[in-house]
């Protein structure tokens, strides 16, 4: 069966007891990147104690602070193993200024952190990570399973340094049919579940979503649009001319006829694909028999339809309905872990990951620690495949069982299908690893070129990119993107909207003084006076590790401004007024003769302009700096000129929401009706009471 949840089971299912409490004390409690959080379940799903976890950790934190404050290493664990139970729990080592270091899970804490009291036998990581510990916090918990699913979700949430961490963690796309109206709509899905509906996935990418819709729109005429415009609609739109759509919002087909097109398209999504097509082939046949030969060709293009979307599905199992495929490659001290997702025997894509591992790990410790971290967040399907043994299998099982209220299998194929699936993710995961350690190493070579050129102290590890867009002034943003070992860091992209009223219309100098201002303000309010200095984050005495997006430095090494010494003298100034203009490194890229590209001259203080070899690597990097930032600035400003163009009035009226936005636009057909109706008519439009009436008639006129 396919991983479908209805909303009320969502609420349950993404959140894990008792986690939002534990800790808490100095933690950050904000809800998970999904929006669940944990607040719905009361933290007794697994009947966990979250106000018992709480009052053991306050207590073991006020025994270490007062009692403990000289000690270090193994002396200051041997102090807090005495008030340790043999109970299950999970554990956090703290090092110096408050740094999480490591958090771990035991069935029975005592034994456990009573191993780290010992002088030898560890690995130099463990070493290193016991001599490095200042304090310890301890949460209990009633079962070691509960115990597994608490640590997963505080590794990803502290990433501690000497865990195995994800780095990409950006939620699944869905597609969801809405059950919350009479014509249900299918659209793509991200996040939490807060709408009534049908979800099926998880699919790896957008793109995939999107190719599947497009597919599931010939084959069943389900709608697409908003319920907005579905309400407006007086007539049926262009999908209904070009076969994509039943056009229920008019009429076109009844109710009943329409949700039959939506029963069918759940009951493909849910892995009945072949009774639905032989469904479709005897209707074609039947319509064929009757000399309907228009009917018959409706159902052969919704089969032709259906095809394609099996067709373009790449290996797609025989035997194997629901099942996520891993497999893990190592090699150059960095990890790949592959992951396919089959749902419905059908092959909804993959995706590589690269989690941050200590190079002395084997790739059980790596495959198994990235296991629970990624269903933390994420619906488990029935059947989990690995390549290899991991430690915890059966208790992993046992969680995962737990939380998705029905069995989880984890298995380890040895022959057949399953095996045939895991030796194709494994293919896949070695030609990952090889293409991002050669990006890596080309990439490293462009930062090094890049700090010789332009006589950089060290190689960048924070580029950021600064350009502005708008038309005359109209609509002007700025946009700031973000580049370091990985490439370019979207996460880390931002936009500003322009609100300055002293500015003239079209003054980029303006406009960039005001971005600058605004970002490095913030950024000396948030992360202190000025950058500090730049190093790769590595284990001590071990191979640096590369970075992810979220452990890139806050402070940038570089900035690269689109413009010449106008914008760079205000960049200056401003640097200057916020006693930065010796901490930051700026460099202005101006146009060329003629704006051609491969003639930029480079504007850096203490230098006279100049330009670059025509082929020289180190300006091809550049300008991909460059034009990234000028795509991102046009982006946003298309974004927000768009928004402005489709603005209606009424928004603006405090008060006024969607239904009654539609019951006044219903009644009078226009906004600029409604700004000239009397008050007496607006009072006489369902839903309008005779205050909200007045309401509406003193906004246009206060403006005329």
């Amino acid at each position: 069966m396919p991983q479908t949840r209805s909303d009320d089971q969502a609420a349950t299912d993404d959140a894990v007891p008792g986690i939002d409490d534990a800790f808490d004390s100095d933690e950050d409690t904000s809800a998970d990147d999904d929006g669940t959080g944990g607040d719905d379940t009361g933290g007794n799903d697994l009947g966990t104690s979250p106000s018992a976890t709480l009052i053991a950790a306050i207590e073991w934190d006020d025994a270490g602070t007062k009692e403990h404050a000289d000690l270090t290493g193994p002396e200051l664990i041997a102090a807090f193993v005495r008030r340790l139970p043999n109970g299950p729990g999970v554990y956090r080592m703290f090092g110096e200024d408050g740094e999480v270091l490591y958090v771990g899970k035991a069935r029975s804490l005592k034994k456990r952190v009573t191993s780290y009291t010992r002088l030898g036998g560890h690995t130099n990581r463990i070493a290193r990570m016991i001599a490095k510990t200042r304090h310890m916090e301890f949460v209990t918990t009633r079962t070691e399973t509960e115990a597994l699913l608490l640590e997963a979700n505080l590794i990803k949430r502290m990433r501690p340094r000497f865990n195995v961490l994800m780095r990409d963690d950006k939620s699944f796309p869905y597609i969801v049919i809405s059950g919350d109206h009479e014509a249900p709509a299918i659209m793509k899905h991200r996040g939490a579940r807060s709408r009534k509906g049908a979800y099926f996935g998880p699919f790896a990418s957008a793109g995939a979503v999107g190719r599947t819709i497009n597919s599931l729109q010939r084959a069943f005429l389900i709608r697409t649009c908003t319920d907005s415009v579905y309400e407006s609609r007086t007539r049926p739109c262009l999908l209904h001319q070009i076969k994509r759509c039943a056009a229920p919002c008019t009429r076109e087909i009844s109710i009943e006829g329409y949700g039959a097109l939506v029963d069918e398209a759940k009951g493909f999504l849910s892995g009945k694909s072949s009774q639905i097509k032989q469904g479709m082939a005897q209707a074609m046949q039947a319509a064929s028999d009757e000399l309907d030969f228009e009917r018959a060709a409706i159902y052969r293009d919704r089969l032709s339809a259906l095809s394609h979307i099996q067709s373009h599905q790449g290996i797609n199992p025989q035997n194997t309905e629901e099942a996520d495929v891993f497999a893990i490659h190592q090699e150059g001290g960095l990890a790949c872990i592959q992951v396919f997702f089959f749902r419905t025997g059908q092959n909804w894509g993959n995706r590589a990951y690269f989690p941050r591992a200590d190079s002395s790990l084997g790739p059980e410790e790596v495959l198994g620690a990235f296991l629970a971290q990624f269903y933390d967040d994420k619906p488990a399907p029935r059947l989990i495949l690995l390549p290899i043994d991991v430690e915890d299998r059966e208790l992993l099982s046992e969680a995962l069982s737990v939380r998705a209220q029905r069995k989880v299998q984890i298995a380890v194929p040895a022959r057949g299908e399953k095996r045939d699936l895991v030796d194709h993710a494994l293919s896949n995961a070695k030609e990952a690893l090889g293409r991002r350690l050669a990006e890596t190493s080309s990439q490293a070579r462009l930062l090094q070129g890049l700090a010789e050129t332009f006589k950089l102290p060290h190689a960048p590890r924070r580029i950021e990119v600064y350009d502005n867009s708008h038309i005359m002034g109209t609509a002007a943003v700025g946009a700031m993107v973000v580049a370091g070992p990985l490439g370019f860091a979207k996460s880390q992209y931002r936009k500003f909207n322009i609100k300055g009223t002293d500015i003239t219309p079209g003054d980029d100098f303006g406009m960039m003084r005001e971005v600058m201002t605004r970002r490095f303000a913030r950024l000396k309010k948030e992360h202190g006076e000025g950058p500090q200095p730049t190093a790769a984050k590595a284990f001590d005495g071990e191979e640096a590790v590369l970075p992810d997006e979220a452990e890139m430095p806050a402070w940038p090494d570089l900035v690269l401004i689109d413009g010449g010494k106008g914008q760079i003298s205000a960049v200056k100034a401003i640097l200057v007024e916020l006693g930065l203009a010796d901490q930051v490194t700026t460099i202005g890229i101006a146009k060329g003769v003629d704006r051609d590209a491969g003639r930029e001259r480079f504007i850096v203080e203490g230098r006279e302009p100049f330009t670059l070899p025509p082929r020289d690597p180190v300006l091809y990097f550049v300008q991909r700096l460059r034009d990234e930032a000028h795509r991102f600035a046009i982006g946003t400003h298309r974004a927000k000129r768009k928004k402005e163009l489709v603005a209606n009035p009424l928004d603006e009226i405090a008060g006024i929401g969607p239904s009654r936005k539609r019951a006044l636009l219903h009644h009078f057909g226009t906004a600029k009706a409604v700004s000239r109706a009397a008050l007496s008519d607006l009072s006489k439009v369902e839903g309008i009471s005779e205050a909200m009436a007045k309401l509406v008639y003193d906004h246009f006129h206060e403006k005329g």
